[in-house]
């Protein structure tokens, strides 16, 4: 077996991926204080044609070096959009027709792997910030809460983990129901 080089990856060109039809996902950041789980979001919404990332609060923004660094290239590629206000901007999705999902365990979470995606709906996915998570008060205003299940003895995922775990499963429940 043999290692493929990048050339032969056939991967999108910028310009490809905007044209490219979009997985109907888009990313909240609640109040994301690393620069380099930020980065490492944009790199898992490029892999999964996320339509667009939306940075709320003290999240950073582009160009940022720490941000790019990690992104490698994917701030050029994955949409963005910056919003003080992670509530203000639930209503606004809400109002364009998205499902709007807080990443966290919470009561009555359900878990992800239970969880049912609909290839005629779209999901606005808010995942929060490394120590408070998602606050209450985006929690409460949210369309449902998904929980990843875990099994160890630690209680959170990082980020950016989280965020690569969830869009896989969107993207494979999506793409086997087609």
């Amino acid at each position: 077996m043999r290692k493929l080089k990048n050339e032969e990856l056939d991967r999108l060109d910028v310009h490809g991926f905007k044209q490219a039809k979009k997985t109907p996902v888009v990313l909240v950041l609640d109040n994301i204080r690393s620069l380099n789980n930020i980065g490492s979001v944009f790199r898992t919404a490029d892999a999964f044609l996320v339509e667009t990332i939306y940075l709320c609060g003290i999240t950073a923004t582009p160009p940022h070096k720490d941000v790019r660094k990690t992104a490698l290239g994917a701030t050029e590629s994955v949409a963005w959009e910056y919003c003080e206000s992670t509530v203000q901007l639930m209503t606004r999705l809400k109002s364009k027709g998205y499902t709007v999902i807080a990443v966290e365990q919470a009561e009555k979470a359900q878990m992800l792997q239970d969880f049912d995606v609909s290839t005629t709906k779209k999901y606005a996915l808010i995942f929060g910030n490394e120590v408070k998570g998602v606050s209450q008060e985006v929690v409460s205003a949210s369309d449902g809460v998904l929980e990843i299940p875990q099994f160890g003895t630690k209680h959170s995922l990082n980020i950016s983990v989280s965020v690569g775990v969830v869009v896989w499963d969107f993207w494979s429940k999506l793409h086997s129901a087609m």
